[in-house]
């Protein structure tokens, strides 16, 4: 087989498989290197794909392996950055730095069309930030247990080939990522995508936070939301933390003008900010900001340090004046 008649063979399962691996390493970055991989195992390893097994599960059952193997390695932890300000002190520090955002326009190649509202609220769901962070603090083995059984949907004694081991085996680690992930759904409930709340809230967000208004961005959170900046560590939760960070953020911003372009990551409203200084006719990127938000409140804001993957979302590298 040629390399045109692989791609075209393969081709389908590409974006799928690419989500698979970002939520088995909750980074865009990382998932697509694990990709890279997994399509060069295949080509290398076509002939030895009998006749009578599918190529789906060949495929999952080669990325699945790729991103244990990336995991038991040793994930590549990005460089901290140094803040130009100085902070304050955080409510924690996290430990899921290499989390990464994913483009919704990805995600529409792969739900499929004509699948039922469960199915297609499910696999948004398992997406979401939350979601997404919550599995990588569960042990990978037992995260790639779940994926393939209760959001893909494979059969268990597919899944124990998969992961080359037993069905018994399989059912015992699935029960424990069962256990871990339990009441994420109901307590990480999200406004839904797209509706006319959602879109509401990230407007009135956006004013305030252009106008550098805390007060205004404050009053839209819960009482128990959190601010986090992967790959920075600083985390903060309450209304009194996250403001006291925004007054030294924007206060860093001085003169310079905030712009947002609306975007969309993960299922959740999203918006890539620029600051375009006095005088300057294009804006630099200034970190994609991603909103969790949950009834008519903000539940946590999630700003990337992510600009080397602005194209990915739609956005352009520098804004101009236009913009």
């Amino acid at each position: 087989m040629d390399e045109h008649a692989f791609g075209e063979l393969t081709g389908p399962y590409r974006r799928e498989l690419l989500v698979h691996c970002y939520r088995m390493l909750g980074s865009l970055t990382d998932a697509e290197d694990a990709l890279q991989e997994t399509m060069l195992a295949a080509w290398r390893g076509l002939e030895d794909l009998r006749a009578e097994e599918a190529l789906r599960p060949w495929l999952y059952r080669i990325a699945t392996n790729r991103c244990l193997n990336t995991l038991r390695a040793g994930r590549r932890r990005p460089a901290e950055p140094v803040p130009p300000f100085q902070p304050p002190e955080p409510t924690r520090r996290g430990e899921i730095t290499w989390l990464q955002p994913f483009p919704d326009g990805w995600l529409e190649d792969v739900v499929d069309a004509a699948a039922g509202p469960e199915a297609r609220y499910l696999a948004t769901e398992t997406v979401t930030l939350a979601f997404i962070t919550a599995l990588q603090r569960v042990p990978p083995r037992q995260a790639a247990a779940f994926l393939l059984r209760d959001v893909l949907g494979f059969p268990a004694a597919e899944v124990a080939g998969m992961l080359g081991t037993s069905p018994v085996a399989v059912k015992g680690v699935l029960q424990r990522a069962r256990e871990s992930l339990a009441g994420l759904r109901t307590e990480e409930r999200q406004t839904e995508p797209g509706s006319s709340e959602d879109r509401a809230l990230a407007s009135r967000f956006a004013r305030a936070y252009v106008a550098g208004d805390v007060d205004g961005v404050v009053a839209l959170l819960t009482d128990d939301a959190w601010l986090s900046m992967p790959p920075a560590p600083h985390e903060y939760q309450g209304r009194s933390a996250i403001a006291a960070f925004l007054r030294a953020s924007f206060g860093y911003r001085g003169d310079c003008e905030l712009l947002l372009v609306p975007a969309r990551a993960n299922g959740q409203a999203a918006f890539g900010s620029y600051l375009r200084a006095p005088g300057e006719a294009t804006g630099a990127p200034a970190g994609l900001i991603v909103l969790t938000t949950g009834s008519d409140r903000i539940r946590a804001i999630t700003r990337f340090h992510v600009e080397q993957l602005y194209p990915r979302f739609g956005l352009p590298r520098r804004l101009d004046s236009e913009g």
